[in-house]
């Protein structure tokens, strides 16, 4: 039996494994660098070791300072949760070697499915359908293809080839990739194809030489192929489809002699055809869809086979059905760069469970978050902050509960993919079921905020009728006096936000009675000070039915509408009906800024330059990569705006850069 386990990883990870722990009496050991001091997971647990450093080359991928922390807490087993050394045979060894019980399939199984060429021709030898797949790039005689990294996984080192002349570069790219993400740049080439589905199937095995099949997920939604939108069953697999996926992923899991949770990944042709594309050898993310229809702890399974327990005889039916979004911090309106910096508020309404599986029936929202109120979004790690999962009796259902609850979520101070999921949930598409690997590039609506602009200059009023509001609270002397109140009437009050459209300047005046005379919004420049004159706009009529310093209630156009406003330093977060918008404000006699010289190439966000690919004084055409920046665990390129001639590069390989920082500068001609 196992008395005290080990998390081998971070964030809602571990706090996933913690909870499945506490609820069966295991005592848990949590590891943390020194940015995740603070974490949850780190004060759930019972006890923690604390690994020096940030990187996770200095920390999380460390197998002889995991190993050394299981040891010193007294710990008996090591769960390695899914990521990092989840897939890496050789820290199963160590744990084994150590005296330690390894939760997860045998070093043997998760060597001969860590590398993806060799997996597929072990499993071709089993009967499980394949791709054409090439090792030589000189061999590839078809286009589409998707380059591969031969380890990990999470979309990283993939790369979609249309083209013979990009395939080199792209090779390389994703040899760069996976070398910095999972330690080996070993790549692969596969045919692509086109209006595909990602099907993928739950599978246990234990010791007594049970394998059963826990039903499939779609997986389907996906940005730089790596899921975003999960859910179970899929509504594209009929009874037949689903019975050979399932056929083809317990000879895959027996051909292994596999242990423990695992799950096999297929690709679905339109025309129902389906090939293996990998064996993972860990609890995936989307793990929680899969144990909300069934009502099962995967994660319990976990332990019970470790333990050397029995599997039961069948696995139980589905019932319902379960979709699942990745909340991460990053914006897809800006090809999804990454964000960082402080969630100051991060509640989500209607949650009935966390970490812990759904009944199997009934309605119902499960909430996987690795962050709190307070928690530090940075740069070390990867930009998934949370999962959002809801299931009900169908999936109509369950789109709909997950996507009035995600859009009512109250995210404060980082950047989220919040209203994109939300839009792909309510798009009538999805909601068909027409969904393939390609959604997100056929619908580029999805990339729209939700809040439309008439809602922004809405928020836009109600965050400075709140503001000054809350200035009229803390006024020392005529408190009682209705904010904006003057002696002479006509005088306005003006405030300048910078909201995600720009930067606008809101404009009202009020009458002796503290009602709302009039009110404007307008586009200010950057660096403009504020005016005293309104523009003539068209806007609705307003009535102000309550102004507070944390809630502002407008009566437009004989429609009562609801705005939250939560002030932090300048800033002001509305959260409205139609959603939420940022709001920072405006100083009135703007600072002056540094200037750059033009042509700069400034740094999207902190990160390392991974490599530079020109040199000062050369000549660049549109579009020619510059060099690569590496944040979040990806790999983000910097190309050319227009022709031109490298005038400064300021910048070397392995360089460690803020945002704002100048890259290089181009001179253009």
């Amino acid at each position: 039996m196992i008395r005290r386990l080990l998390v081998a990883n971070r964030g809602e990870i571990a706090r996933r494994v913690i909870a499945t722990c506490r609820a069966y009496g295991i005592e848990t050991v949590a590891v943390y660098a020194d940015p995740d001091a603070g974490s949850p997971y780190v004060a759930e647990a019972d006890v923690a070791v604390r690994l020096p450093g940030a990187a996770p080359a200095d920390t999380y991928l460390r197998v002889d300072l995991l190993v050394a922390a299981a040891v010193r807490a007294g710990a008996d087993a090591v769960h390695p949760g899914y990521g990092f050394l989840a897939e890496h045979a050789g820290f199963a060894e160590a744990v084994v070697d150590a005296g330690l019980t390894w939760v997860g399939p045998p070093a043997k199984a998760i060597a001969a499915m860590g590398d993806k060429i060799a997996a597929k021709a072990l499993l071709a030898d089993a009967g499980v359908p394949m791709l054409p797949t090439y090792t030589d790039p000189d061999r590839v005689d078809a286009f589409p293809v998707l380059v591969k990294a031969a380890a990990g996984g999470g979309g990283r080192g993939m790369r979609i080839v249309r083209a013979p002349d990009e395939l080199a570069e792209a090779m390389a790219s994703a040899r760069r990739e996976a070398a910095a993400a999972f330690g080996d740049g070993t790549v692969f080439v596969e045919r692509y194809v086109e209006r595909a589905r990602h099907i993928e199937v739950q599978v246990l095995a234990d010791a007594h030489g049970t394998v059963l099949s826990f039903g499939e997920r779609e997986c389907s939604i996906q940005r730089r192929h790596q899921k975003i939108i999960e859910e179970a069953p899929s509504a594209a697999v009929t009874p037949e489809l689903r019975a050979a996926l399932t056929s083809a992923a317990v000879a895959a899991t027996r051909a292994v002699g596999y242990l423990g949770a695992g799950t096999v990944e297929f690709v679905v042709t339109p025309s129902g055809e389906f090939y293996f594309l990998e064996m993972n050898t860990r609890l995936q993310v989307e793990h929680a869809v899969t144990e909300c229809v069934t009502g099962t702890d995967l994660v319990g399974l976990q332990l019970l086979v470790a333990e050397g327990g029995a599997l039961p005889a069948t696995a139980p039916p589905v019932s319902g059905h379960a979709i699942e979004v990745r909340l991460c911090a990053e914006d897809p309106a800006a090809d999804w760069l990454p964000a960082t910096g402080t969630l100051h508020r991060f509640a989500v309404p209607g949650v009935s469970t966390e970490f812990r599986p759904g009944t199997g029936d009934g309605s119902g929202l499960r909430l996987d978050a690795g962050v709190r109120d307070g928690s530090v979004v940075g740069v070390h790690y990867d930009s998934m902050v949370a999962k959002l999962i809801a299931w009900a009796p169908t999936r109509a259902e369950a789109g709909r509960l997950l996507g009035t609850a995600l859009g009512r979520a109250r995210l404060h101070g980082v950047t989220t993919n919040r209203d994109l999921l939300v839009r792909v949930l309510r798009h009538p598409a999805y909601r068909a079921g027409e969904i393939d690997t390609g959604f997100l590039d056929r619908h580029p609506e999805v990339f729209a905020p939700l809040v439309s602009p008439d809602g922004v200059r809405l928020s836009c009023l109600a965050a400075a009728l709140a503001g000054a509001a809350a200035r009229r609270t803390a006024a020392p002397v005529l408190a009682s006096l209705p904010s904006g109140w003057r002696n002479v009437p006509t005088g306005p009050q003006t405030i300048g936000y910078d909201c995600p459209s720009g930067p606008v300047e809101i404009g009202y005046r009020l009458g002796r009675s503290g009602e709302l005379v009039t009110w404007w919004v307008r586009p200010r420049p950057a660096g403009e000070a504020q005016s005293v004159e309104p523009d003539p706009v068209d806007l609705p009529s307003v009535t102000i039915v309550r102004a507070e310093p944390s809630r502002t209630v407008l009566e437009v156009d004989g429609v009562r509408l609801d705005f939250a406003v939560h002030q932090v330093g300048g800033t002001s977060f509305v959260d409205g009906p139609e959603g939420a918008v940022p709001l920072t404000e405006l100083p009135q006699f703007p600072e002056p800024v540094p200037e750059v010289a033009e042509g700069s190439l400034l740094a999207p966000l902190p990160g390392t330059v991974n490599r530079v690919h020109v040199v000062a004084g050369q000549r660049v055409g549109a579009g020619e990569l510059l060099l690569t920046l590496e944040a979040m665990k990806l790999e983000h390129a910097v190309h050319a705006p227009v022709a031109g001639v490298v005038a400064e590069l300021p910048i070397t390989d392995g360089t460690q850069v803020d945002t704002g920082a100048v890259l290089a500068v181009l001179t253009p001609g």
